[in-house]
């Protein structure tokens, strides 16, 4: 289905997200973001969620970020359009990093401002060669959104995060690959089958355990050693017990490739 430029797909448990704005960029105004955090939501409730590959339409980006025209149409209302736009947009993306299925972004061109932050809100993200990614608010005067500022400093440092929001430096797919911003570049012309393949793949696994592995990595900065070792030997334990656990080993025993439903 197609919802206020955002087409949205369910195949075989995958939901499939494609920012379809292309003539802008893939830019997200304030219909889309709202229709993001709609697909979001059903998502978050969605029980035969395996994976979620997101990406953006056309060859030249993946989301340049929000709709900048339309702040400058609406700059006497701008504080009221941010505060529209930011809300839906925040509970966006704490929805899908939440999710127990794993997020695949294949990022096929320009990501930047909030575009950004949903190749750094991915589990994964694969990227074309061509692909360039920015932070874009100082250029413009603004601050971060999107929980880049949560995001980048985990994923590349707090130096390397303070040089992309105060320099505006564009990195390529290279750097972004060398910094730790992705995880992986391949030619523009497989990015969509290299995705599409990862994501069959994770939609056959333990999704249960993936979204235990998620858990236990979005809090482990914030926790005592202690605290984490903890909630390691918790979640091991209840992961063990259910039936993706009991069919792991069981086909770990009987050495066969383990079959997991949700």
């Amino acid at each position: 289905m197609s919802a206020a430029m955002i087409d949205f797909e369910m195949q075989s448990g995958i939901a499939h997200i494609t920012l379809n704005r292309p003539s802008a960029l893939n830019a997200l105004n304030r219909a889309g973001i709202v229709a993001l955090a709609d697909i979001a939501s059903s998502l978050s409730h969605d029980r035969q969620l395996r994976a979620v590959l997101i990406t953006g339409a056309g060859e030249r980006a993946f989301c340049a970020g929000g709709d900048v025209a339309a702040f400058a149409e609406q700059h006497e209302q701008l504080g009221q359009l941010l505060q529209q736009m930011t809300d839906p947009l925040h509970i966006a993306i704490s929805r899908l990093m939440r999710l127990d299925a794993p997020i695949i972004a294949a990022v096929n061109g320009v990501a930047a401002g909030v575009g950004l932050s949903l190749v750094a809100m991915a589990d994964i993200a694969i990227a074309a060669g061509h692909a360039r990614f920015q932070t874009a608010y100082s250029q413009i005067g603004y601050s971060p959104d999107g929980g880049s500022s949560w995001l980048l400093p985990r994923l590349i440092g707090q130096r390397r995060a303070m040089e992309l929001y105060l320099t505006g430096r564009t990195l390529n797919a290279a750097e972004a690959l060398d910094w730790g911003l992705i995880n992986q570049v391949v030619a523009p012309e497989q990015l969509a089958e290299c995705a599409g393949a990862l994501a069959q793949r994770l939609a056959q696994g333990p999704t249960g355990s993936y979204a235990a592995v998620k858990r236990l990595l979005l809090v482990s900065s914030d926790n005592s050693l202690e605290t984490q070792l903890a909630l390691e030997a918790r979640t091991i334990i209840a992961q063990s017990q259910s039936e993706e656990g009991r069919e792991g080993v069981r086909a770990f025993i009987e050495k066969r490739p383990a079959v997991f439903r949700r």
